[in-house]
């Protein structure tokens, strides 16, 4: 019984190595609370590439160089208080698109459990790609092409270098910032994701997911 179940949670793993992610239990969840979603998947080919860069800089700026953990964000999470995170775009990933959103330490085990399954059968450019699909910009808004029209009214792959970085500095927290009407605090983080993007282009460090 267990054997079986440990199988069939590898084949959905694997299985989205390949597959359009077609849901996930936090959109499930959501779509009860407000009737519906906006979600459309689109290949990583068909985002600008400034949104990759932009999500990396602002929530991890080292994806490139780590095997799903960073320890260096993690001991500084440790020393500053549990007002810092420390999930990388790996962590994020297996939460949003196999687990459930409280903080609970079963969930934070078998996050920890699943990254490195996903970090070893996906390529850094998979799992990017799930992220900026899955991840929401707003209050029932997930994925770049269902933010992009939403907020500017574009597609995900004619996003501006601002355009994008507003994007990226709503996150971790979409309900409570806005891309299309910053403000103060939006704006000065986007100032920090533009340099950051343009950072991790010239030194290498966006690598792995660019072409």
């Amino acid at each position: 019984m267990i054997g079986g179940v440990l199988v069939l949670a590898l084949l959905w793993i694997l299985s989205y190595k390949i597959i359009p992610v077609p849901t996930t239990p936090y959109m499930r969840s959501e779509a009860r609370v407000l009737g519906d979603v906006d979600y459309q998947w689109v290949p990583i080919e068909n985002i600008a590439p400034v949104l990759a860069r932009s999500v990396v800089a602002s929530e991890d700026a080292n994806f490139c160089e780590h095997w799903g953990f960073d320890l260096g964000a993690i001991r500084a999470a440790i020393d500053e208080g549990a007002g810092r995170g420390a999930s990388t775009i790996s962590q994020q990933v297996v939460k949003n698109a196999f687990l459930w959103h409280a903080r609970s330490w079963p969930r934070k085990a078998l996050e920890a459990l699943i990254t490195p399954i996903v970090e070893l059968t996906w390529s850094k450019r998979r799992i990017l790609e799930v992220y900026l699909n899955i991840a929401e910009f707003d209050e029932g808004v997930f994925g770049a092409e269902a933010a992009a029209r939403s907020y500017f009214g574009v597609g995900p792959e004619a996003l501006t270098a601002q355009q994008a970085a507003q994007l990226a500095a709503v996150l971790p927290s979409p309900k409570l910032r806005s891309a299309g009407r910053p403000g103060p605090f939006v704006r000065r983080r986007a100032a920090q994701v533009l340099d950051g993007a343009a950072t991790i282009k010239a030194d290498g460090r966006s690598s792995c997911f660019e072409d």
